[in-house]
């Protein structure tokens, strides 16, 4: 039996608790549906294929059906019919479903808490959180030991295209915990936190403060080192940080020596 909530129909229905909160509740939809047939206002099914591309989506995104069906609270049979029909008794898709079922399967969005632990995802926030964290003086191990990691596998996160979602979790939460705390200020000696910093730099990785919370997770975003990376200004901002002049700062600097002939003729 379902973990459902008193109060409601569908506890009364199909756990049938008679409980007075339940029959209260089938008394109140009995009276409403008898008054919404009475006004013509009845609509006790509502299109399926809105609902059914909705599922498609979020199964894209890597949440199974079944998951989807429990995030919703409704029945797995009616995500089986609405997706498969039933081919050995000829019957197709569903063309309509109740409005209640439709309501809390729109609901259900394609976010990070609806994965499944061990759904793979891409990996390019775990491993731009991990760097940032080498950047701030964090010693892999460190970080691994936070983790409950093997220093090896630490490692292959960092350098992995995918990871799967119980990593993410953990990843974001070490990195929630630890963007704003100095190392040395937690066992972390001197030399291993130099050691730490200078690893980062060697690969060019990108710390905290290069990044937007928003676009940690943006495979297209790029570090911005010096508030002006990407612009024709960044390499010069680059060279007095002295920071190494980063890839996009190098083709805007590119693009904009190219355009400069083009400007003087024009003139």
């Amino acid at each position: 039996m379902r973990d459902r909530q008193h109060g409601t129909y569908v506890k009364y229905k199909l756990d049938a608790c008679r409980c007075y909160p339940c029959c209260f509740a089938d008394s109140q939809y009995r009276a409403n549906r008898r008054r919404a047939i009475a006004y013509g206002t009845w609509q006790p099914y509502v299109d399926a294929e809105p609902v059914r591309q909705h599922v498609r989506t979020l199964m894209d995104f890597g949440i199974g059906w079944k998951r989807v069906a429990a995030l919703a609270d409704v029945p797995t049979g009616v995500l089986t019919k609405l997706l498969y029909g039933h081919p050995q008794r000829g019957m197709a898709p569903s063309k309509q479903v109740r409005p209640k079922n439709a309501i809390a399967l729109l609901a259900i969005q394609p976010t990070l808490d609806n994965l499944g632990s061990a759904v793979s995802v891409d990996a390019t926030g775990t491993r731009r959180r991990l760097q940032a964290l080498v950047a701030g003086g964090w010693p892999q191990a460190q970080l691994a030991a936070r983790l409950a990691m093997q220093p090896g596998n630490f490692g292959s996160i960092i350098k992995r295209p995918q990871v799967i979602v119980r990593t993410v979790r953990l990843v974001h939460g070490l990195y929630d915990e630890l963007w704003r705390v100095d190392p040395r200020e937690h066992g972390v000696d001197n030399q291993a936190y130099s050691r730490a910093r200078n690893h980062a730099s060697d690969r060019g990785w990108a710390p905290v403060g290069a990044w937007d919370d928003d676009r940690l997770d943006d495979p297209d975003a790029f570090p911005d080192w010096t508030g002006l990376c990407g612009t024709p200004e960044g390499s010069a901002a680059h060279y007095r940080h002295k920071i190494p002049c980063c890839g996009p700062c190098r083709t805007a600097r590119a693009t904009a020596r190219r355009a400069q002939p083009t400007s003087k003729a024009a003139a």
